[in-house]
């Protein structure tokens, strides 16, 4: 079957986008990264499509691009899904273009680092279920990208940090907890409005109400239940 690729380039951030088109013929079950290969190799050899793959396995989020609108992992992205043979691929929008189909994602890992997303102390036991649901976390930014919430620099950092952030409180020593506790709702509780776009888009499959609920419960509601227990009833 004869594909139409329909794909954004730009090759710095102060450069205007422009669509170069693209015809394949391919099998029904060829990836999107597969396509783009394939261009690559024996069509524009000499001007590639500059974009981002490592595992092609859906195991490392490197491949992440918005595709008929829609941001996927080009990796899984099969020819298959688009029945009418024509296949727009653009950049994550929520991040600077640095070519091509590549973004500079590198506001995610800042909020991390502005997290203290790692593990001080031996992890605790229990809530393994939880950790091993957050461990699955792609750092793709699919998530991010569909958020009515995230824009890059405001204080509501996304489910990019979310899901790290509820493997730490199930697993962190009680003094790393609390820290965890107050960066958690400046940086993520107050800004969620709960729209659950990045549990339908998460190309990891992850229960991402799952992990807002329990660290809700854990970083919000248990804390204030507790303060309100020890302050005791008002006279």
């Amino acid at each position: 079957m004869i594909i139409k690729l329909d794909i954004q380039r730009q090759r710095s951030s102060s450069e205007k986008p422009h669509i170069q088109s693209f015809s394949v013929d391919t099998d029904a079950l060829a990836s999107v990264a597969e396509l783009l290969e394939r261009i690559n190799s024996e069509q524009i050899p000499d001007d590639p499509i500059q974009w981002e793959r490592s595992c092609k396995q859906k195991k490392c989020g490197a491949c992440a691009m918005v595709i008929n609108g829609r941001p996927r992992l080009a990796c899984d992205a099969r020819v298959n899904e688009y029945p009418k043979g024509v296949i727009k691929l653009e950049p994550l929008k929520k991040f600077p273009v640095v070519c091509d189909l590549i973004v500079d994602r590198s506001i995610m890992f800042g909020h991390l680092k502005k997290l203290g997303a790692w593990l001080e102390g031996e992890a605790e036991t229990r809530d393994n279920d939880i950790s091993y649901e957050a461990s699955r976390c792609l750092q793709c930014g699919c998530c991010l990208e569909v958020c009515p919430n995230f824009y890059p620099g405001g204080e509501f950092f996304g489910t990019a940090v979310l899901v790290p952030a509820s493997r730490l409180i199930a697993q962190s020593p009680e003094e790393q907890k609390k820290r965890l506790y107050g960066e958690y709702g400046e940086h993520f509780y107050r800004g969620c409005g709960k729209s659950l776009s990045c549990k339908d888009i998460c190309p990891a499959g992850i229960d991402t109400e799952r992990l807002l609920v329990n660290s809700n419960a854990a970083a919000v509601w248990k804390r204030k239940y507790r303060k309100s227990k020890d302050s005791g009833p008002s006279e």
